[in-house]
């Protein structure tokens, strides 16, 4: 075939697209990836990277209000958003170049454009068309918007980390990730926050005793939380913009900020000239092979409906990587995944909630412990860890390790290794703790709560 012709055209910059087109350029393919916006995808530029400098941030002004009680004295200090905002840019920028380095180091050729697929084995950027072989979707989303009345005014977290100033007072309508997420860090840095949500508790999925204890942490930081409410229309108002609300009220807020989800970013790729199907949520149809329906076509990441978290894009991207150019056809494990919630207090999971254990039918004991931090005896900050293990019965496996409180994505992380490997109750009762720590509340809990 002419030398023309990729062996892998991926489509999407991202975690998942990057992964895989370094890993096949490095298994000895020809490789190209397309991409119209910024390396690293939504991860690197607008989602969990920036954010977690954003948490850091936030943490600050508890901290200095935490520290009074160990007998630190000053000033109340002051908090200058525009540098904040401009170092977090300054490391975005500096990650886009380390992205854009590892695909070349690798061999992969960059196309800067938006690419199509204009037939089989063929993909258009601009006016020049590709030949390849393989192609991979890796497009990720986009945020959305409901359609309401004055829906042009709203913000989303594509634009909150480049905003030129900081409002007094923001409204955040959702109730996932995104919208817990900038709840906590927005009123860390001195927004007051009111966070709208059209169900009775955020976090859906999650183990409700977790969810309803943040809730409890969220409102005792000031954080109004409005749940079973929806925004029905958005207009200018003299301070900023005045809210309709679905049960009949209104409000006044300076800023309004939609995390109501993400959709696909599939349009314009082409797929009306493919055999790819998408389903009614608007995600690329694939199996767990990331095969579409059309011949070497592949699609992986957020634009396939799976776990929208960077690692599982990662973990996916390999995957394929593996097993179209390595010869490695093992499927990709899904079986307990952990994730994190960055709100303030963490929130962090790794397998069953109670809720789904007993939705499954499973003859569980529950283990918990909810406590003040020892930090807290002398900050006097009121704030509660509760930690959790869900054990089954008839095995005595943990099936299901759950934390609210400070670090939890870090402790989480070791544990779902040992729940991974098939650590019991019994094992994690025999073994010694580090004292004095938050952890080790997880190899002394004794009795079960329920």
């Amino acid at each position: 075939m002419s030398e023309n012709v990729y062996d892998l055209f991926v489509i999407g910059a991202g975690s998942g697209g990057v992964r895989a087109g370094r890993m096949a350029a490095g298994f000895g393919a020809k490789v190209a990836v397309a991409e119209s916006r910024y390396l690293g995808g939504t991860c690197v530029n607008v989602g969990c990277v920036p954010k977690k400098l954003f948490s850091y941030a936030a943490h600050y002004g508890e901290g200095f209000h935490d520290a009074q009680g160990f007998g630190w004295r000053s000033e109340a200090p002051h908090f200058d958003w525009p540098t904040l905002r401009d170092n977090k840019t300054k490391e975005i920028e500096r990650l886009n170049g380390i992205y854009q380095r590892l695909l070349e180091n690798a061999g992969a050729e960059i196309i800067h454009g938006h690419a199509s697929i204009k037939g089989p084995g063929e993909v258009q950027v601009g006016e020049t068309t590709y030949r390849a072989k393989k192609i991979l979707l890796a497009v990720g989303g986009w945020p959305f918007v409901p359609d309401i009345p004055g829906k042009e005014h709203a913000i989303t977290s594509n634009e909150v980390f480049y905003l030129d100033t900081l409002p007094s007072h923001m409204t955040i309508v959702g109730g996932g990730y995104i919208a817990t997420e900038f709840a906590s860090i927005l009123q860390g840095l001195g927004v007051k926050i009111t966070q709208i949500y059209r169900r009775d508790l955020f976090l859906r999925g999650f183990d409700s005793e977790l969810r309803q204890q943040l809730a409890d942490e969220m409102t005792q930081r000031g954080i109004e939380l409005l749940f079973n409410e929806n925004v029905t229309a958005i207009e200018p108002s003299d301070d900023g913009y005045r809210l309709t609300l679905e049960n009949g009220g209104s409000m006044e807020t300076g800023l309004v900020l939609y995390a109501t989800g993400r959709k696909p970013a599939i349009d314009g790729l082409g797929l009306n000239n493919t055999k790819v199907k998408v389903d009614k949520g608007g995600y690329i149809v694939a199996d767990r092979l990331f095969q579409t329906d059309e011949p070497n076509v592949y699609a992986l990441g957020d634009a396939t409906g799976g776990a929208e978290l960077t690692p599982v894009a990662l973990a996916e991207g390999m995957s394929l990587a593996r097993r179209l150019f390595d010869n490695d056809n093992r499927p990709l494990d899904y079986h307990l995944i952990p994730t994190a919630i960055f709100s303030q207090p963490n929130l962090a999971t790794v397998g069953l909630s109670e809720d789904a254990s007993k939705e499954q039918g499973i003859d569980i004991a529950v283990y918990t412990s909810k406590f003040s931090h020892l930090k807290h005896t002398l900050s006097g900050n009121p704030s509660k860890t509760l930690l959790k293990l869900i054990v089954d019965k008839q095995s005595d496996k943990v099936i299901g390790a759950h934390m609210l409180g400070d670090e939890a994505g870090e402790i989480i992380q070791g544990l779902a290794v040992a729940i991974k490997a098939g650590a019991t109750k019994a094992d994690f009762d025999s073994t010694i703790g580090i004292h004095p720590t938050v952890a080790e509340e997880f190899v002394t809990m004794r009795e079960p709560s329920r």
